[in-house]
């Protein structure tokens, strides 16, 4: 469901992370589900991710974190976030 490692600098230039966009959010607490597979990287903040049928995953900077197509869940954002972010 939820996929979060910590990568090393040639993992995130293989992946082209700095040239994908930029998502920022302040504290806040949503609903969200994904029309497709998002791959991120945590750029600022911290957030837990509740899945609608499983345990919830905290993240934080430095942590690149994998969101599966179909996922339903809740963001509780609790530190304002800022991430790189691509689809697909």
């Amino acid at each position: 469901m939820i996929n979060v490692e910590r990568p090393d600098q040639q993992k995130l230039s293989e992946l082209g992370v700095d040239s994908w966009p930029v998502w920022e959010k302040g504290v806040s607490r949503f609903d969200w589900s994904y029309d497709e597979k998002e791959t991120c990287y945590i750029l600022a903040g911290r957030a837990v991710v509740e899945p609608e049928n499983g345990e919830p995953v905290e993240f934080t900077v430095g942590d690149l974190v994998t969101f599966r197509e179909g996922l339903k869940c809740v963001w509780n954002i609790k530190e304002p976030i800022r991430k790189h972010y691509q689809f697909g």
